[in-house]
C-alpha cells in the first residue's frame, strides 16, 4: 500500500503573452508536463497557457478544477483528495504567482493542514518586479489590491495611503482595472503632495514594458497615457 502523498505545486504563469521564453523556466515546463490535475482561476486561460508551452500534452486529458474567490473551503477540500493518494496537483495563477493576491492561497492553507508538501516554483510576480524597479523601500511594503471605485472614497483612500507612507516609510502598492489606469494616475497626481514619489509599472515583462518613478510634480507636467494594460502603482518616499 502506497501511503506517500502527492505534492501541491504552485506554478507561475506569464504576465504578458509574448514573455514565455523569458519568464517560464525548464523546471516549470517539466512539472506542467508531468501533472494532470490543475486548480485554476480561469479554465480557458489555463488551457491556453499550457498549450502555449508546447509540451506535446493532450489538453483534453487534463483535469481542470475551478478555484476562484467564490470557491468554498469544503469544495476545495474535496477537490484536493487526489493528493492524499499520491497524485500531484498544480495551482495555476491567472497571472503571475499563485497565492499572491490570488485565491490559490486557500488551497495552500488546506494543504498545510493535510500535511501535503507545498512546492512554490520561481516565476514572475508583478508586485515584486514593480517593487524591485521602483527604487522604493523594499524592506517594508504593503499591497492593498484595488482602491475604492467611488470618487470620494477613492480620494480618501489615496490620502490615507500617503499618510501611512509618511508615518511608517512603508512603500504603498496598489492596482487598478486596466481601463481605469489613466484615471487613477490623474487622481493620484491631483490628490498627492507634489513631493510624494509615484512609480507606474505597466505591461511588465512585455516588449512594451513601462516603468517610471518620479515626484508627483513631474507627473503633473507630463502627458502620460498608460492605456488598457495591466499596471501596478507604487507610492514611496
Amino acid at each position: 500500500m502506497n501511503n506517500k502523498k502527492g505534492n501541491l505545486y504552485l506554478i507561475p504563469t506569464v504576465l504578458a503573452p509574448d514573455s514565455i521564453e523569458n519568464s517560464i523556466n525548464h523546471k516549470i515546463k517539466r512539472i506542467v508536463k508531468d501533472t494532470n490535475i490543475f486548480m485554476v482561476e480561469n479554465v480557458r486561460s489555463a488551457r491556453r497557457f499550457i498549450s502555449s508551452l508546447r509540451l506535446d500534452k493532450v489538453i483534453d486529458e487534463i483535469t481542470f478544477i475551478q478555484l476562484d474567490k467564490n470557491s468554498s473551503l469544503e469544495d476545495i477540500y474535496e477537490q484536493m483528495i487526489p493528493l492524499d493518494h499520491g497524485t500531484n496537483i498544480g495551482i495555476l495563477s491567472e497571472s503571475g504567482c499563485p497565492g499572491i493576491a490570488d485565491p490559490g492561497s486557500m488551497a495552500v492553507g488546506l494543504a498545510h493542514e493535510k500535511g501535503i508538501c507545498v512546492i512554490p516554483l520561481v516565476g514572475p510576480s508583478s508586485i515584486l518586479l514593480s517593487l524591485m524597479a521602483s527604487g522604493f523601500n523594499g524592506q517594508q511594503f504593503t499591497f492593498h489590491g484595488y482602491l475604492p471605485i467611488e470618487k470620494s472614497s477613492r480620494k480618501n483612500a489615496i490620502r490615507n495611503l500617503e499618510k501611512e507612507l509618511v508615518r511608517t516609510g512603508y512603500t504603498q502598492i496598489f492596482i487598478e482595472t486596466p481601463y481605469r489606469n489613466d484615471k487613477l494616475l490623474a487622481e493620484l497626481t491631483s490628490t498627492l503632495n507634489p513631493k510624494t514619489r509615484v512609480c507606474v509599472a505597466a505591461d511588465l515583462t512585455s516588449k512594451d514594458e513601462y516603468i517610471k518613478t518620479q515626484p508627483v510634480e513631474k507627473w503633473r507636467r507630463e502627458k502620460v497615457h498608460i492605456g488598457k494594460v495591466p499596471a501596478i502603482f507604487l507610492m514611496g518616499l
